[in-house]
């Protein structure tokens, strides 16, 4: 699964407004185009679908910008995927609009991708923005890659 570019500037968006220094208040579309070397227009209707799902507040006028609604513990990487992305089927017949496939009436690949989206997205479910700002190593990436760790032949004889 390949989220798209709109997902992609949103995540981006969400860490650049977590990152801003407490004096700052507020950012600006201008801002992130810049440090991000993002077109604005890409970055507009980014920040007016965050603004619609209640991710970030913007102030309108001179001075104005925009800055996250809610601490970026209480954001939530598998809401916010859901929110951005238009289609999260991963084929065809996820549709309820388009079944031409011609093996779905028996076909068990179905069960096993839906299976699998489930499966990511509980994943991302588990993670907040904090746990993806790059300022802490999130609690369950870390765990897995002690679990996942080889042991050396040379530990191994040492136990």
């Amino acid at each position: 699964m390949q989220l798209t570019k709109f997902t992609d500037y949103s995540l981006r968006v969400l860490i650049y407004l977590a990152h801003l220094p407490e004096g700052k208040a507020l950012a600006t579309i201008a801002d992130i185009s810049r440090d991000y070397e993002i077109p604005a227009t890409h970055l507009m209707k980014v920040v007016h679908r965050l603004g619609q799902r209640g991710y970030i507040v913007t102030v309108r006028g001179k001075g104005g910008g925009m800055r996250l609604a809610k601490p970026p513990e209480l954001i939530n990487v598998g809401e916010l995927i859901r929110d951005t992305e238009d289609n999260i089927d991963l084929v065809e017949c996820f549709s309820s609009t388009k079944q031409d496939c011609p093996l779905l009436p028996a076909c068990a690949l179905k069960n096993v991708l839906l299976e699998a989206r489930k499966s990511f997205l509980a994943t991302l479910d588990f993670y907040s923005l904090s746990d993806i700002m790059g300022l802490k190593t999130p609690v369950r990436s870390h765990a897995v890659h002690l679990i996942a760790a080889p042991v050396s032949r040379k530990k191994k004889a040492a136990a």
